[in-house]
């Protein structure tokens, strides 16, 4: 299945990113699965038990929930059972049969958290760069930039965050010169190469003056003199992690296709389930038989024979890695293969890697014989070290490790000799080397950033997405698009970036899965603080913009309204109670207050055509409800308002403001465009309708933009704020104490009248009882 918005959602523009974090979503079968869900059913229907042979991880355990759902809703009345299982061979399936138990609800929901809490994070800032930034710069690394698609993800973040962070320790990094004393002596026995204790010294007159004590005194003593046997251990049993970083490291190759091979030699059942974080056998796993299966091998049936013969002494109990996932052992062969006719190269590399790894696991550790000798010259300590293998043991099967070392003559305490080079050398300090594949994973790994099941895939994504780039020998490097965007979240000061938020997202994850969290409270604490994060970040968004302002040129093509989707939020929607009401300005230039959620909400607030200027401010009113309702600095144009109105105001849009309310019954909410009406009309032609349609035939009042009056006897400049006076040139009414407003067409007095309709009601307005005329 898969897991997606509902329908009005899932169009980029169809609500505000922020409101992704509370959307409903939904969990389906996709189109090009519906053959298997229908399967599923017909076999359902007419079966007694339903036995789930999924793979054993998180993810595999959501999969089995996903045919349960399907299999009873056609037959509630079947029963479930779980195979536990870890190779694809003949005796893990009779253990599997034997031993069914039911499936596990708690990994399930873990992963259900993750998917659902990576979908709302990755689709909200996903959208909210692309729209952001994709049409505002010529990023064109893509060939076409109008289909280039900025994505985040919580894990692909951080891991691009491995990349830039190293990438600008090297560009950061400032050569520094240091000294050494290089001391070696040679012998008949050979050259013994000692090192200077104090490794290497900044101060270059420091280090002349030592190297001078030494030059002047150069006669070396014997301090000390240590041989001990010292063991090579080998690996811990093999995990997905260092499957990925051996093959990696030995091979060159990527983590993705590593799984894919190892996938298909898990397929056909030469080796175990490849995804598990297991590095420790169980007690009751049988070591000599997966090792008796290798001894027909012509490059290492040998060993494996001398593994087994009691008398050579070279059988180990493997080391216990400390890591169980109680659902998979290590990687290990399960059968047998010299070669199969069907197989790359990279396939017979891999099954190798397997076969001598796990024999390397089961074997006694090298060892080597060392000697430690330290010589004093002056007061100055030097040492030199030599190695040589008495027992290869696991190295003789495992070639891809070595074990280096060189003999050095012998020496005796308080022997005397003199050095045969002596001398101060310079050098410079290098800045580290960029990440390769193997490092990245190890960082994934230790930051707990994905799982042994998905690390391959964020890695390749920063590839798909042109955020890193990866050179012939594995080392990443971030193209000027990932370096962009770490920069800018960095700018704002958020770690976005780095690993910690998904860390502990992993934590709880973990938590959920063994249930010591609730998988209702992982959802509700992640996302709204990840809501958090995102609603800062698109206040700040200039950083953004000004960070992929180094690296790209603008462009010059009208990009997205971003505003229209993201602009300032004024206070949550009361119609819809789902998404936010944004102050948004309309491309005739007047403003309104609308939902975020437009078209399916279509809740606005009109707002007077006179504003020039309008920006949400940090203020909340304090009496409009539900809040926060964040007040609106206004500019009204001075020549469109009555002249005792400031031209600026701080308003509420929440319905508290008197001011607001008067001004836009005053001068209406379209723009102002006078230029169009016609300056006169004929004075007593008859109308129907309102005073709009008179509009287009009589003057129109530079006030209350209505027809019927003059400018002088506006009867708006009687609609005043409060505490402020009436204008003394608008007559009264005296019965009624209101202005007198002469019908456009019969010319009689008007009545005031007030609004009793729903959307109206307590408004006043003027109406000619004989024409119909209305103001």
């Amino acid at each position: 299945m898969e897991i997606d918005f509902e329908d009005r959602y899932r169009k980029w523009h169809s609500c505000d990113p922020a409101d992704l974090y509370h959307a409903p979503v939904k969990k389906f079968v996709p189109h090009d699965k519906i053959d298997i869900k229908r399967t599923l059913e017909e076999e359902a229907s007419r079966s007694q038990w339903l036995v789930l042979w999924l793979d054993c991880d998180r993810e595999g355990e959501n999969i089995a929930f996903e045919v349960v759902e399907v299999c009873c809703a056609v037959n509630p009345g079947l029963v479930v059972w779980r195979a536990r299982f870890s190779a694809l061979i003949e005796r893990d399936i009779h253990e599997a049969a034997q031993g069914l138990v039911r499936p596990n609800k708690l990994f399930a929901d873990a992963v259900d958290a993750r998917q659902e809490i990576d979908l709302r994070i990755g689709a909200s800032f996903t959208r909210f760069q692309t729209m952001l930034l994709k049409d505002a710069f010529v990023v064109d690394l893509a060939g076409d930039d109008r289909n280039l698609v900025l994505s985040y993800g919580p894990c692909q973040f951080p891991t691009l965050g491995f990349i830039v962070e190293r990438y600008w320790e090297i560009q950061a990094h400032e050569p520094e010169e240091f000294w050494v004393i290089k001391c070696s002596h040679t012998s008949e026995e050979g050259t013994a190469t000692f090192n200077w204790m104090r490794g290497h010294i900044f101060d270059h007159t420091c280090a002349v003056i030592i190297y001078e004590m030494c030059v002047q005194e150069p006669t070396a003593t014997v301090l000390n003199v240590r041989d001990h046997q010292r063991p090579k251990y080998p690996p811990y049993p093999l995990n997905t992690i260092e499957l990925e970083k051996r093959a990696s490291r030995y091979f060159r190759m990527s983590s993705e296709h590593t799984m894919k091979v190892a996938e298909d030699l898990y397929q056909a059942g030469f080796i175990s389930y490849p995804r598990t974080e297991t590095d420790s056998f169980s007690s009751r796993t049988d070591l000599h038989a997966i090792v008796q299966e290798q001894q027909g091998h012509p490059e290492w049936g040998t060993y494996a024979q001398k593994l087994l013969d009691p008398g050579a002494g070279l059988w180990r109990n493997p080391s216990n890695g400390g890591h169980d996932d109680k659902a998979h052992p290590p990687i290990h062969p399960t059968k047998f293969s010299a070669g199969e006719s069907g197989w790359s190269q990279d396939h017979k590399r891999l099954y190798e890697l397997v076969v001598r790894h796990f024999l390397a696991c089961v074997s006694q550790p090298a060892i080597g014989a060392e000697t430690t000798v330290e010589i004093g010259i002056a007061g100055e300590v030097f040492s030199a070290s030599g190695r040589v293998i008495v027992e290869k043991n696991y190295l003789d099967v495992y070639r891809f490790e070595s074990w280096g070392g060189s003999m050095i003559p012998k020496y005796l305490v308080g022997q005397q000799f003199t050095p045969t080079v002596l001398t101060l050398d310079c050098g410079v300090t290098r800045p580290p080397p960029l990440l390769s594949e193997a490092d990245l994973l190890n960082c994934m790994d230790k930051a707990g950033i994905g799982t042994d099941a998905t690390m391959h895939d964020h890695i390749k994504k920063l590839l798909d997405r042109f955020y890193a780039t990866k050179d012939a020998n594995t080392h990443f490097s971030p193209t000027n698009l990932g370096e962009a965007l770490v920069m800018g979240y960095d700018d704002m000061g958020y770690e976005l970036w780095k690993p910690n938020l998904r860390s502990m997202m992993e934590c709880d994850m973990k938590a959920v899965s063994i249930g010591t969290k609730r998988k209702s409270e992982v959802l509700d604490t992640c996302l709204q603080q990840m809501k958090a994060c995102f609603l800062d970040a698109r206040v700040n968004k200039v950083k953004l913009l000004n960070a992929m302002a180094i690296f790209f040129n603008r462009s010059n093509r009208p990009g997205r309204d971003e505003q229209r989707n993201s602009g300032e939020i004024v206070r949550l929607c009361g119609a819809c109670s789902e998404s936010n009401m944004l102050l948004r300005r309309k491309p005739d230039g007047s403003f309104m207050v609308g939902c975020s959620g437009y078209p399916q909400c279509r809740n606005v607030v009109w707002l007077p055509g006179s504003i020039s200027e309008a920006a949400v401010t940090p203020q909340v009113c304090n009496s409009c409800t539900p809040g926060p309702v964040f007040m609106i600095q206004f500019k009204f144009r001075r020549m469109e308002i009555p002249p005792n109105y400031d031209v600026n105001h701080l308003g509420c849009i929440g319905g508290c403001d008197e001011i607001l309310r008067q001004l836009t019954e005053i001068c209406g909410t379209g723009p102002r465009n006078l230029s169009s009406t016609p300056a006169s009309t004929a004075r007593g032609q008859r109308t129907t309708g309102n005073a709009q349609g008179a509009s287009t035939r009589q003057a129109v009042c530079i006030y209350c933009r209505q027809t019927g009056h003059s400018s002088d006897v506006c009867p708006s400049q009687n609609l005043q704020p409060r505490n402020v006076q009436p204008h003394s040139r608008n007559s009264q009414n005296a019965a009624s104490g209101e202005a007198s407003v002469p019908c456009n067409s019969c010319g009689a007095p008007c009545s005031v009248r007030t609004a009793n309709t729903e959307n109206n009601r307590g408004r006043r307005f003027y109406s000619c009882r004989e024409c119909g005329f209305f103001l």
